[in-house]
């Protein structure tokens, strides 16, 4: 067989890799999810000349493999969960086991490898300086959302336990303030002229730009239909026959899609050429939340670009 035929699925748990090779005589096998039973594994995989291992994103467990697994050369697919189940249940596997996973997604790698855009499927090698970035950004989400939670409470606790609810409240802020100066200067050290060239456009702040360095390192490596569908903010058509659906966006990275809304609600405002495109979509009949969307989408793509060519937002192209 060519070397592009051998494709491996790995199911991926806390303490365990559960992982199937198909094109090759190679025995299902697990090992357990440590820096150990990494390098086992890709020096296991690198004989077979592998054309594509798939893995289920699985809140980070999945991580430290994926990048072990590239630094050893062998490309690497992190899917999502949802997407994966789907496809087997579409090959009729309605079993679910770590092996039964192990091996649906072996045999879902062995259609993505076949695909001429297998390129967007790549996960992106992240580095150190990376990684803890996506760290930071993920911790401060954490913190707001315990923050979140601590003033709802606050709402319905009879006054004599606000102190204490006020006190948790203090401490996260504290630490709040914390992450983000860390993620600041992390930014700043670390990623500065890409952060500088993101801040360039108005409504992309601080947080909105390490978000995107962090979650979204395929910025400016996509063209702009495949960089939006990713993210979740491209029109999906629901068509059949002579029926005609309603476009409507769904699946992507939902975080970082918060941010981008975030992001864009200060761009409708602040940044001329994003306030202009909103304006003219809502005189055109065009529901606000729609609106919003399509402006999410263009904030992205004029991003996207940016960081492609290099160059910082340039107003006199949107003034054109």
């Amino acid at each position: 067989m060519s070397a592009s035929s051998v494709t491996v699925g790995i199911d991926v748990a806390k303490a365990h890799v559960d992982v199937c090779v198909l094109g090759a005589q190679s025995d299902a096998q697990r090992l357990d999810n440590n820096a150990e039973g990494h390098s086992v594994l890709a020096a296991a995989l690198q004989p077979f000349g592998v054309g594509l291992v798939v893995m289920e994103a699985t809140g980070g467990y999945e991580a430290a493999l994926a990048c072990a697994l590239q630094a050893a050369g062998l490309p690497v697919a992190v899917v999502n969960p949802r997407q994966a189940r789907d496809f087997a249940k579409s090959m009729g596997r309605l079993a679910k086991t770590d092996a039964v996973d192990a091996r649906m997604l072996a045999e879902l790698a062995a259609v993505l490898v076949r695909r001429e855009d297998l390129d967007r499927f790549l996960r992106p090698l992240a580095d150190e300086r990376q990684q803890w970035l996506a760290a930071l950004v993920t911790r401060r989400r954490q913190l707001l959302t315990m923050l979140h939670s601590e003033r709802q409470r606050l709402q319905i606790t009879p006054k004599k336990l606000h102190a204490s609810i006020e006190a948790i409240v203090a401490a996260i802020k504290a630490q709040l303030d914390e992450i983000e100066a860390q993620m600041v200067s992390h930014v700043h050290e670390h990623f500065g002229e890409l952060d500088q060239l993101l801040q360039s456009a108005a409504g992309i702040g601080p947080v909105a730009s390490a978000t995107l360095i962090a979650e979204l390192p395929e910025l400016g490596r996509l063209n702009r239909r495949e960089i939006a569908a990713l993210v979740g903010v491209a029109p999906m058509a629901h068509d059949s026959g002579s029926s005609k659906g309603r476009r409507r966006v769904q699946g992507g990275r939902f975080e970082l899609r918060r941010v981008l809304y975030m992001a864009t609600l200060t761009a409708t405002r602040y940044n001329p050429a994003i306030k202009a495109f909103y304006e003219r979509l809502k005189a055109a009949g065009k529901l606000p939340k729609v609106a919003l969307v399509a402006c999410m989408r263009k904030l992205l793509t004029t991003l996207n670009a940016m960081v492609r060519t290099g160059k910082h937002w340039d107003k006199s192209l949107h003034d054109a």
